[in-house]
């Protein structure tokens, strides 16, 4: 099965005008031509022509529109203190329009159809328009949605099911109870749906039996799991990463968690079985979540913070840092009583 090659296609073939963005994002035309034609983006300082730049205050967008750009996008309340060859667009939030904007202008990758050193079960429902690489694995009863891409040596266990216009970069395991929704897309390396890390105890002989690990993995539309990243699927019921939630590399998930929509954590986060985070939550970098803890809609946990098992956080808004994660400038006082305290001693 074969589809036209995109790559190599003239820049100038692939750009779109000022004005065709903003009919698709918004915004307003503070200053130039809207037939003024952008193909990519970049920083102000590497800006070329047909570029598109941004600039979020008053000094930064100076220097965007002094430089090469063909169009850049400024503060709706941007004074232009030079007069410049870019065209100036005005939003409300020029960071998120640029970001926006570079998604809508980005180069489509090449359709690669069905590699022949793909491994693909007979009965698996594979739509015609998905792209699959070479060694890729994809097992009795697996469905994959229009336009997803499935990229070469990732597994596809047994009955996983992945939306359409998905991304599985290349060594990312999918196991057996893993569903995938629509626009996901997982990173290299990443391991969903593993069992979860539940075991008994005989009290007599001290040897461990693993608890049932049959449950399911959801992940909803527009998630983002980073590299290396690793969930784990329920144990009896399932584990949930809702709509629009950004995982980062190296973060590990446990059985049966819920993690919100639109959450954000970051690198090496460790979140213990059967927790919550709340939506719009944001962890840092190496925090600890224990098991049956949860955390609120709107919380913010600091560069290693820890929650302990089975509490409770609920401070929308509020910053929280240390182990056991508490307001900042709570736990700032208590360092700072410690360290007179360590220089009293020392005295």
């Amino acid at each position: 099965m074969g589809y036209p090659h995109l790559w190599g296609l003239n820049q100038r073939e692939n750009a779109v005008t000022v004005g065709e963005l903003i009919d698709r994002l918004g915004g307003e035309l503070l200053e130039g031509d809207p037939e003024t034609l952008v193909a990519g983006v970049a920083d102000a300082e590497h800006a070329k022509e047909l570029d598109l730049v941004f600039g979020e205050d008053q000094a930064v967008a100076d220097r965007a529109v002094g430089g090469w750009a063909s169009a850049a996008v400024v503060p709706a309340d941007y004074q232009p203190g030079i007069v410049g060859r870019t065209v100036l667009i005005a939003a409300a939030q020029p960071r998120l329009w640029f970001a926006r904007a570079a998604r809508l202008l980005a180069e489509p990758l090449p359709a690669m159809g069905w590699h022949p050193a793909a491994t693909i079960s007979p009965d698996a429902h594979v739509s015609e328009t998905v792209s699959i690489g070479a060694g890729v694995v994809v097992g009795h009863g697996a469905v994959i949605g229009e336009f997803s891409r499935i990229e070469a040596g990732a597994v596809i266990g047994n009955g996983v099911r992945i939306g359409e216009n998905c991304r599985i970069y290349p060594r990312a395991v999918l196991y057996p109870g893993t569903v995938v929704g629509d626009r996901v897309v997982v990173h290299a390396g990443a391991v969903l749906g593993a069992d979860g890390f539940g075991y008994v105890r005989d009290a007599i002989t001290g040897r461990y039996t693993q608890f049932p690990q049959q449950g399911t993995l959801v992940i909803e539309d527009d998630v983002e799991i980073g590299a290396n990243t690793t969930i784990d699927r329920g144990a009896l019921s399932e584990t949930r990463i809702r709509r629009g939630a950004k995982l980062d590399n190296l973060v590990h998930i446990g059985h049966n968690c819920d993690i919100g929509e639109d959450v954000v954590i970051a690198s090496q986060t460790g979140i213990s079985g059967s927790s919550t985070v709340g939506k719009g939550a944001i962890l840092a970098g190496q925090v600890g979540i224990g098991d049956h803890a949860h955390v609120g809609d709107g919380g913010i946990l600091g560069g290693q913070a820890g929650v302990l098992s089975g509490k409770t956080l609920t401070t929308r808004g509020t910053v929280l840092w240390g182990t056991p994660a508490k307001p900042l400038r709570e736990y700032l006082r208590e360092l700072a009583t410690l360290a007179r305290l360590a220089r009293r001693k020392k005295d």
